[in-house]
């Protein structure tokens, strides 16, 4: 062990701080944190969603599927179509059947694709369908 010197005097004698095991506890909270995050996967698509009073905040394992004014209906970067999504809720719900469907509908898509969106998550046995909107 090294011994410090309170005198300005120089003799070649350095401290030393060990900052391995620093470094260890860095990388194991941060493995910690990265295992333990939960992770939200959005559509992929921006989306002018509807103003809505009764508005609140929803679980964060749900089944996040966009619709566009254009007539594409996405799920996780990619155009499932609306036949697409009764298999996937079918799919994804069979895990958990409370998961709940959420429908991030842009204000400009059509009433009767928006509708057929909500009849397609049902079909495929969704307990509870909700439409993302803006606060």
């Amino acid at each position: 062990m090294k011994k410090f010197r309170s005198s300005g005097g120089d003799d070649g004698d350095e401290a030393e701080i060990d900052i391995s095991p620093l470094i260890d506890c860095v990388f194991i909270l941060l493995i910690f944190f990265i295992v333990t995050t939960v992770f939200v996967e959005e559509p992929g698509v921006e989306l002018n969603k509807p103003l809505a009073v009764s508005a609140q905040q929803l679980q964060r394992e749900s089944i996040i599927i966009a619709v566009t004014p254009d007539g594409n209906v996405v799920y996780g970067g990619q155009n499932i179509g609306i036949t697409g999504v009764a298999p996937l809720v079918r799919r994804m719900t069979a895990k958990d059947a409370d998961t709940p469907v959420i429908l991030q509908v842009d204000e400009n898509t059509p009433s009767d694709l928006f509708i057929r969106a909500i009849s397609e998550a049902k079909l495929g046995n969704a307990k509870r369908v909700n439409v993302s909107t803006a606060k």
